[in-house]
């Protein structure tokens, strides 16, 4: 058997930066207007909804790259729980009733990934190399 936490790592970081970076290009055409609605509601100022481009936009590029992978992936982990809070927090609790998966798999599998991206770093293949603090 292979055996390549090297290759491992550059799966998850891929993986997981390039499905998130899809949601914000989707939010260039569409903007953050809803966001913002949706942090007003909650009586926090509208303007932080362009947080969701550094979420989505910069974070998932800097561990695409593999550099400063671990603060890319805590600005997406940060990101995914703003998310689970503002819009998701009625389903915390809920299984899909068609498949009796969790109802948030999609954003835990997000969050979870990035929160092992951050113990683990970005490995050997990568622009930020391994030996970095933030790699």
């Amino acid at each position: 058997m292979i055996k390549s936490d090297d290759t491992g790592k550059l799966i998850l970081r891929l993986t997981l930066g390039i499905l998130i970076l899809l949601h914000g290009l989707a939010k260039l055409s569409s903007g953050v207007g809803g966001i913002a609605g949706m942090l007003s509601s909650h009586g926090l100022p509208g303007f932080l909804a362009y947080g969701a481009y550094v979420g989505e936009i910069l974070g998932p590029l800097l561990i695409i790259l593999g550099i400063y992978t671990r603060l890319g992936a805590l600005i997406i982990a940060v990101n995914m729980v703003v998310a689970l809070l503002l819009a998701h927090t009625g389903q915390l609790g809920s299984l899909n009733p068609q498949t009796g998966g969790w109802q948030l798999e999609l954003q835990g599998m997000f969050l979870f990934t990035a929160i092992a991206l951050i113990f683990t770093g970005a490995g050997r293949f990568s622009l930020g190399g391994s030996g970095g603090r933030y790699n």
